[in-house]
């Protein structure tokens, strides 16, 4: 009895010569299997063994399993994200236009000029503040009391309340800067002050 089994498996199986040739043709052994014939101690692949060998020949390869392609991609997840992208983007700029109409000023706001009057104008239903340079540091007083910019907003707020003043009048250094003014009257907007106006003080006279 000859001996068979796959190639490098412990198991084999007892038949005859004859069932390992037909075995090989309808494609049970492939010609890599090993076999033992009767008296051999070795095992031998069937295309290498001398009885074997020529109808091992004969036998056609197994076809090859087709393998994708690796430089190939899949563009499906990709265009998916695009998409997902593309609509997050129209949507966000579409909120933040909305928003910045919403948010912005009316054309009268706008346009409203910051009034400026003489100091020997100013009227007692005025709200005082002073911003000064003193010492490299911004000095800025409401109503002769001493106040931090970040507090300005609440100053101002407080004494319209108090006065039913709706009106600010903003005494400036000259080395006040146009940075520090600007946040001033954002201050005074912010307490609902819209009249704003700045005091010039007389030129002076030389002899």
């Amino acid at each position: 009895m000859w001996k068979v089994r796959h190639e490098g498996s412990p198991k084999h199986l007892e038949v005859t010569l004859q069932q390992v040739q037909q075995g090989l043709v309808d494609g049970h052994w492939e010609p890599t299997d090993e076999v033992m014939g009767p008296g051999e101690t070795e095992w031998v692949a069937i295309e290498a063994h001398p009885m074997l060998e020529e109808l091992a020949a004969d036998v056609e390869p197994p076809p090859q399993s087709p393998h994708d392609d690796p430089t190939s991609l899949d563009m499906t997840a990709l265009i998916d994200v695009c998409l997902v992208l593309l609509v997050f983007f129209i949507l966000t700029t579409t909120v933040a236009a909305l928003q910045v109409r919403l948010e912005a000023p009316s054309l009268e706001e706008k346009t409203r000029p910051v009034k400026v009057i003489r100091q020997k104008d100013a009227e007692e239903s005025m709200i005082m503040c002073k911003a000064a340079v003193i010492d490299g540091r911004v000095v800025i007083k409401v109503e002769d009391e001493m106040v931090e910019m970040p507090r300005l907003t609440a100053a101002f707020r407080g004494y319209a309340r108090g006065t039913n003043k709706t009106t600010l009048l903003l005494d400036l250094d000259d080395k006040v800067t146009h940075e520090v003014q600007v946040k001033v009257i954002d201050a005074a907007k912010g307490a609902g002050l819209e009249n704003v106006q700045l005091v010039v003080a007389p030129p002076k006279t030389t002899k």
